[in-house]
């Protein structure tokens, strides 16, 4: 079933795939996870691209194995590496779905705050912005409501879990590249 496209090897083409959608997810996970305002933007979007990337990795394995069969193993540790890469890519996205959600139920950061607060309302009926020394207090104060507690934690695991899915995305792509194409280009001079 994972064989081939049209005579071709499946396995190139869809590692291509694989080697372009997660490491744009790995970007996407580290930007939604470091910068609060773009999660509600950018992150369900970078999280159906490591999704889609996520979703290729067995269909890339199948492949290289079925592309095993008809010209043999690759050279080097690339077939072992490309079987865990799974494993690395499902934290990531599983984490960055999980930030999605997390940041989607948190506080807005500009909705009102309760009576009593000390602070006039403005026109709308919501708390005049504060102006001064004051102001960066009610900023930061702000800000904590849709990234403290849960959402940092899950943010930060995020980060860590793309970095790691990120290499892991390099040493595979670099053993099949050396399987592939390693003795390529060097000659014998005679």
């Amino acid at each position: 079933m994972f064989d081939t496209i049209q005579g071709l090897p499946l396995h190139p083409l869809v590692v291509h795939a694989v080697v372009v959608l997660l490491p744009l997810a790995v970007a996407g996970t580290i930007a939604v996870a470091l910068v609060p305002r773009w999660r509600r933007t950018f992150g369900p979007l970078a999280a159906l691209v490591a999704t889609a990337g996520t979703a290729l990795v067995p269909v890339a394995t199948q492949s290289g194995d079925a592309l095993v069969a008809r010209v043999g193993a690759p050279s080097g540790d690339h077939q072992v590496l490309g079987g865990q890469l799974l494993w690395f890519a499902l934290p990531m996205t599983l984490l960055l779905w999980a930030l999605v959600a997390l940041d989607r139920r948190a506080v807005p950061a500009d909705a009102p705050r309760a009576a009593g607060t000390g602070r006039r309302a403005a026109g709308d009926g919501r708390p005049a912005p504060r102006r001064g020394v004051g102001a960066m207090a009610a900023t930061t104060s702000r800000e904590t409501r849709t990234t403290g507690g849960p959402v940092t934690v899950v943010a930060a695991l995020a980060v860590v879990a793309a970095l790691v899915a990120g290499f892991q995305v390099y040493r595979v792509g670099e053993s099949g590249a050396r399987s592939v194409w390693g003795g390529v280009g060097t000659s014998q001079a005679g």
